[in-house]
C-alpha cells in the first residue's frame, strides 16, 4: 500500500483528497458511498495498478481528508459531479 500516492486538489474552493496509483493509459475512478472513504478501494486499486491501469479514489467532500462544504445541508448532489470534473481536469485525464 506504500505505492498509493496522496494529494489534495482544489475543487470549487474546497481541498479534495485523492489517492492514486499506477501509470497506465486506462484510468479507473472509484467513488465511495456513505460512510466510506478512499481506503475502501485500496485492494482493488493495487490490483488494477498491477494490471497496468491508473486507479484513482477521491474522498468525497466532507469525508476522510476532503474539506466539507460550507453548509453541508445545502450542498446539491451536482457538487459531486463538479468535484469529479475538477479532479479529472487537475490530473489531466480526458473525459
Amino acid at each position: 500500500m506504500d505505492q498509493i500516492q496522496h494529494r489534495h486538489i482544489e475543487g470549487r474552493g474546497l481541498k479534495l483528497h485523492v489517492a492514486e496509483i499506477g501509470s497506465g493509459q486506462s484510468v479507473v475512478v472509484f467513488l465511495h458511498g456513505f460512510p466510506e472513504i478512499w481506503y475502501s478501494w485500496r485492494h482493488q486499486m493495487i490490483a488494477l495498478s498491477n494490471a497496468n491501469y491508473r486507479a484513482i479514489a477521491p474522498d468525497s467532500r466532507g469525508y476522510g481528508l476532503s474539506d466539507p462544504p460550507p453548509v453541508p445541508e445545502n450542498a446539491p448532489y451536482a457538487d459531486i459531479i463538479d468535484d469529479l470534473l475538477a479532479i479529472l481536469d487537475s490530473l489531466c485525464i480526458p473525459k
